[in-house]
């Protein structure tokens, strides 16, 4: 529990479905650990029609929520909560996101931040001249950017673009929902994740192939937005879009999971998906493509396993004894319960929040005893 309550408002693309929105997950994970260290919370976000169908979290325990179908209905309704937050968080993703990030801005009385939770993709939206979800200019004004990107990235933040501080905030997961159950692997290895065209290549080479190849194996792929055209394997099972309270029953079913990142994601580095520790808390051994950075999060070869081909998947998934699995897989969700939870996301957030708040006073204070002196230069 934390030794001061703040109040903070985020908006962000969606907290009440995660129908093809990876950011549901991470901003759950997030406000349950805010909550539960005492802090008061209140997600707006767009109420965009693919996500009124699809919406499995209406009402979360630990946080009020705020639909909006306009930027001015945001600016009419929610002006007030806006002005009286701790820190305002603006993620990436958000519909005309660079217009309501200059809103917020100019309105927050306390303290204003970016969560991007899509970094190398903003960067390279920036590149191009897309400034439909951040300008270069606000970045600047944003006095926090929060990255889900780490490592060299911060400082390119800072020093090309201008953020002002420029923070990791991984995503995180919460162990309660998050765990081992007693269960006989259904698969010996599966992928949870939304179809993209660029994964998916990698996904052929990772998993579909593999499963050519020992046709003995059982596989699986659970996500949304698959098209019909895809020729799975016989021995792969599709599933359509999980839900997350059903995502640890997925992770229990399997022998292996596989990660699978990102493009420009590999190219940034240090950018570990919210499926690592799912799996990972779940106790399930996880398979995953190299990416730099990985290392800060996981020990290659001790807590998770790096695979470059198909020949790779299938010797892991073919020839790992169950003890070595099983160990790699405890060593991994040790690793969680000390790094990444959901509570040390919090934890993090939290103290980024209050520097800035001190800072500010500081800063209040100082500006304070300069007019002091103004105004009575003798003393």
């Amino acid at each position: 529990m934390s030794t001061k309550s703040l109040r903070y408002v985020f908006l962000g693309l969606s907290l009440t479905s995660s129908w093809g929105n990876g950011h549901a997950s991470a901003y759950r994970a997030l406000l349950r650990g805010l909550r539960a260290r005492g802090h008061s919370l209140l997600f707006l976000e767009r109420d965009l029609p693919c996500h009124e169908q699809h919406r499995d979290l209406r009402r979360p325990p630990y946080a009020e929520v705020g639909l909006y179908r306009s930027l001015d209905e945001l600016r009419d309704r929610y002006a007030q909560a806006v002005r009286e937050a701790a820190l305002v968080v603006v993620g990436s993703g958000v519909p005309e996101g660079a217009l309501v990030g200059a809103w917020v801005t100019e309105e927050a009385r306390g303290r204003a931040a970016f969560y991007d939770l899509d970094t190398p993709v903003t960067l390279r939206k920036l590149a191009l001249g897309d400034h439909s979800g951040l300008t270069p200019q606000l970045i600047g004004r944003y006095d926090l950017y929060l990255s889900f990107t780490g490592g060299p990235t911060l400082s390119l933040l800072e020093r090309k673009y201008g953020a002002q501080r420029a923070r990791p905030l991984y995503c995180g997961v919460d162990p309660e929902m998050y765990h081992p159950e007693p269960a006989e692997p259904r698969w010996d290895l599966g992928y949870l994740g939304t179809y993209t065209e660029e994964k998916q290549q990698v996904l052929e080479r990772l998993l579909l192939e593999p499963a050519r190849r020992f046709r003995r194996g059982r596989f699986a792929v659970a996500g949304s937005q698959y098209p019909a055209s895809i020729a799975w394997p016989e021995n792969v099972h599709q599933l359509e879009h999980l839900t997350p309270e059903k995502h640890r029953a997925f992770y229990n079913a399997q022998r292996f999971t596989l990660n699978v990142t990102r493009g420009d994601m590999v190219e940034s580095g240090w950018s570990p998906g919210v499926r690592l520790f799912e799996a990972a808390a779940c106790g399930t051994p996880i398979l995953t493509d190299p990416w730099p950075g990985l290392e800060a999060f996981f020990q290659p070869g001790r807590e998770i396993l790096l695979v470059r081909s198909t020949d790779d998947v299938v010797r892991r998934v073919r020839e790992t004894f169950d003890s070595e699995r099983l160990a790699i897989a405890q060593r991994a969700r040790q690793r969680i319960f000390a790094e990444h939870t959901s509570s040390h996301r919090a934890e993090t957030l939290e103290k980024y929040t209050l520097e800035l708040l001190d800072e500010g006073s500081r800063q209040r204070l100082k500006v304070g005893r300069e007019a002091q002196v103004a105004l009575h230069p003798e003393g």
